[in-house]
């Protein structure tokens, strides 16, 4: 696969040392999500178009892991979702106890997509719809399983009015290729091979968030984002389905220097073809997509590049 070959080929580049280049570490995380393809994307930018620098996807753990690694020097960018980020940045959550204050962000790259599907057939077409269905919510304790309560729960809807089903992805997607469940939650990029599998078996639906269901979501959650799956994604889909993202962050410590900063992001976004021809959830990689949907204060590096191209910072992104 493409990612695959990045990494073989920056390690070679790293093992030159004629070239005395300066070595960049980009955390990700499994080679089977979106991650570690991004961060091999990104790492391809930077050996392209960054002078003095080679840069290498690392495999890690994901979003916790990777924001120990920044805070501790290990990793010079990282990937991370938004509401870890907003965590550890705060100190609250799954960080209580160890803020970590010097984290910053050069970008937000794509969103997890709330991906509520169906099936052709089953009568469901709206989020109301779910009231006496049978859906799976995600996994015990999964992040899928936290944004599914926070839309239900946003609009009205309990696990009284439904009835919950505690799937994986794939469970999730058997289950209703197989009749046993109406509806089923997922929050990942997007595409996925689960609904892939599934589009390829039987006819889907996935189901519409409204302006007034996103704002409802968005009034419990600071970190979700309305994003729109593009049509053509799955097939059978052919209409962009507005929907809300939980996005991730490309992060980085506050004492990264404005230059390296500035050059890496400047790169990224001026050259932002190559990394949407490595992952399609770079399509989602975009200035506007960065400045609406950032939880925490953007690096000086970032902000020079984003107000050379004329984009208006907000304040909160302002160290």
């Amino acid at each position: 696969m493409k990612y695959v070959k990045i990494l073989a080929a920056t390690a070679l580049l790293a093992s030159t040392p004629a070239m005395a280049q300066q070595q960049l570490s980009i955390a990700t995380g499994g080679t089977g999500g979106v991650y570690f393809p991004m961060g091999g994307g990104l790492a391809e930018v930077i050996n392209n178009h960054v002078e003095g620098y080679a840069a290498v996807a690392e495999v890690t753990g994901a979003s916790v892991e990777n924001m120990g690694l920044i805070a501790t020097g290990d990793s010079d960018f990282a990937l991370a979702l938004a509401d870890v980020v907003f965590q550890g940045y705060t100190g609250t959550g799954r960080f209580e106890g160890s803020q970590l204050p010097m984290t910053r962000a050069a970008a937000s790259m794509y969103a997890n997509m709330i991906q509520i599907v169906t099936l052709e057939g089953s009568g469901i077409t709206s989020l109301s719809d779910l009231a006496g269905k049978r859906v799976s919510v995600g996994a015990p304790g999964s992040g899928t399983e936290v944004n599914a309560q926070t839309i239900l729960n946003a609009n009205g809807i309990t696990y009284d009015d439904i009835q919950e089903q505690r799937l994986n992805f794939n469970e999730t997607a058997d289950a209703l290729r197989n009749g046993d469940i109406d509806a089923g939650f997922w929050s990942v990029g997007a595409p996925t091979s689960s609904i892939l599998n599934l589009a390829t078996t039987n006819s889907i639906r996935l189901i519409p968030l409204t302006d007034a269901e996103r704002a409802a979501a968005q009034a419990e959650s600071a970190v979700m984002a309305s994003v729109n799956l593009p049509g053509g994604t799955y097939e059978g889909v052919d209409e962009d389905v507005p929907t809300l993202g939980i996005p991730n962050v490309l992060v980085v410590s506050a004492e990264m220097s404005d230059d390296l900063a500035y050059a890496v992001t400047s790169a990224m976004f001026e050259n932002v073809e190559e990394l949407r021809a490595v992952h399609p959830a770079a399509n989602q990689t975009t200035v506007e997509f960065t400045l609406s949907a950032t939880p925490v204060p953007l690096h000086p590096g970032a902000i020079r590049y984003f107000e050379e191209i004329g984009a208006e910072i907000p304040d909160e992104l302002r160290p």
